[in-house]
């Protein structure tokens, strides 16, 4: 059973642009791990700062195994020029899990 994770960001409206081209340099760094179904980055449109990051495994031991692995190693680096690690765009973090139990796609897909 396909399992959601949705990382709920806390993001200043002065970051906002940082997150956002942070999220795109490394656009496809996720998409090669064994397991992962889908990504979004979903920007707020009004009444709130949190940005979500929804991603979508096949089982709760893939979305591990890529925490552990890929996702671990690009938050623990530095810049890509061997600087110091950059300040965090977001001010907060949390993590909400979900099982997929319906689901729908458009007719004809």
């Amino acid at each position: 059973m396909s399992v959601v994770k949705i990382n709920v960001l806390t993001v200043p409206q002065e970051q906002r642009e940082t997150l956002e081209k942070r999220f795109a340099s490394r656009a496809h760094a996720v998409e090669s791990s064994d397991g992962f179904e889908w990504f979004e980055l979903l920007r707020p449109v009004e009444g709130t700062d949190n940005y979500l990051v929804y991603t979508r495994w096949r089982d709760e031991a893939s979305f591990q195994a890529w925490m552990e692995g890929p996702m671990k190693a690009a938050h623990q680096g530095g810049d890509a020029s061997g600087g110091e690690r950059p300040k965090p765009a977001a001010s907060g973090s949390t993590v909400w899990s979900f099982e997929v139990v319906q689901q729908a796609a458009p007719k004809g897909a």
